[in-house]
């Protein structure tokens, strides 16, 4: 499985173990080249980030990671974009992605509220059922500052929160969440200390108070995208 790590202090976090697969992760901040959509593994991670998504003179490989995805969404790789990725992802099938939009930043645990077409996706299906009560609703960790403000032609949405309506979306076979499912504790707590503005205190308390929910969820989420990948590479051999 092909990894793109966007920044140093983005990592897989609790996906290093979850994925359970075979990785090659991709650093282009430390000169590593994008590979092209044909160039990929069995399936596609595109992770988080400090830069925007269309920051091309910080990080100049964006673009040709914009079209790795795209490429990706629309040959039937297995795909998972987070935060940034997602809004990489949505930007390159031409939707429209906001820096530091007026809601301002959604930081810390945040209720997503699934949409009917969650319930069947092959990823999100195992998140999308009730968790308590009777409403489709699960607890995530955000942390960005930037957001999806218009969705792909043609992409599926699948969840939103108070703040930000676009928070999962599935453009072919690539699947973008705004939230960030490999997260651990401690690894949330390393991002809020990492900025002035954040109180870290009240972050890591809304967190507490949900992580059996939210570290449920990613490892679910995880476990479910593994799944697909594996799906499809057995599809794909010949009988």
């Amino acid at each position: 499985m092909t990894v793109v790590q966007n920044s140093p202090d983005v990592t897989l976090d609790s996906f290093a173990d979850l994925l359970a697969a075979d990785l090659r992760v991709v650093r282009p901040y430390d000169g590593d080249a994008i590979p092209s959509a044909d160039e990929l593994d069995d399936g596609l991670v595109v992770l988080g980030g400090r830069m925007s998504a269309r920051d091309d003179e910080h990080a100049p490989w964006l673009p040709a990671l914009r079209e790795t995805l795209l490429g990706a969404a629309t040959t039937g790789v297995p795909t998972l974009a987070v935060c940034l990725g997602a809004q990489l992802l949505a930007v390159a099938g031409g939707g429209q992605a906001q820096v530091s939009p007026p809601p301002g930043p959604e930081i810390g645990a945040t209720r997503v509220f699934w949409r009917v077409d969650a319930e069947t996706d092959p990823v999100l299906s195992t998140l999308a059922g009730p968790v308590a009560g009777d409403a489709p609703v699960r607890y995530v960790t955000s942390m960005h500052a930037d957001a999806i403000v218009d969705l792909p032609r043609g992409a599926v949405w699948l969840g939103s929160s108070n703040m930000y309506p676009y928070q999962a979306f599935r453009l072919g076979s690539a699947l973008g969440v705004q939230f960030h499912p490999e997260t651990t504790r401690a690894g949330f707590e390393a991002w809020c200390d990492a900025y002035d503005d954040v109180d870290t205190a009240a972050a890591l308390a809304g967190f507490d108070e949900h992580a059996a929910e939210i570290l449920d969820g990613g490892r679910r989420l995880a476990e479910a995208f593994v799944a697909e990948v594996r799906t499809t590479v057995g599809q794909s051999v010949p009988a």
